[in-house]
């Protein structure tokens, strides 16, 4: 079974986490502008990259909270998990704090 790390309840196994789609995508400025397919494309066309990859996750049958996760789409391997709003640990300096990783996880 795969354990994701929720950053507000820890390890919990897969079937409690619900994917939302990619994470950090911008919102256009001014919405009521775009022509219904800019819309169209805003709302659905997503990248679909093979390899490391961030995206949204709900922990549904948890805490119910959103958090973004770094998985490697090959392998569905989770690399991190960090709460919205947060930076990723791999984006900032080596310091180690609060994010949960995918090592933890199987710890």
């Amino acid at each position: 079974m795969l354990l994701i790390a929720c950053p507000y309840c820890g390890n919990r196994p897969e079937t409690e986490f619900r994917c939302g789609g990619q994470a950090h995508i911008a919102r256009p400025s001014d919405p009521g502008s775009l022509s219904d397919e800019q819309w169209a494309e805003h709302l659905f066309v997503r990248s679909n990259p093979r390899g490391v990859h961030a995206e949204r996750w709900n922990h549904v049958h948890g805490c119910g909270r959103w958090f973004n996760a770094r998985r490697d789409t090959v392998s569905d391997r989770f690399l991190e998990t960090y709460k919205m709003g947060e930076t990723p640990q791999s984006q900032k300096s080596t310091s180690t704090d609060s994010t949960s990783t995918q090592a933890e996880a199987r710890a």
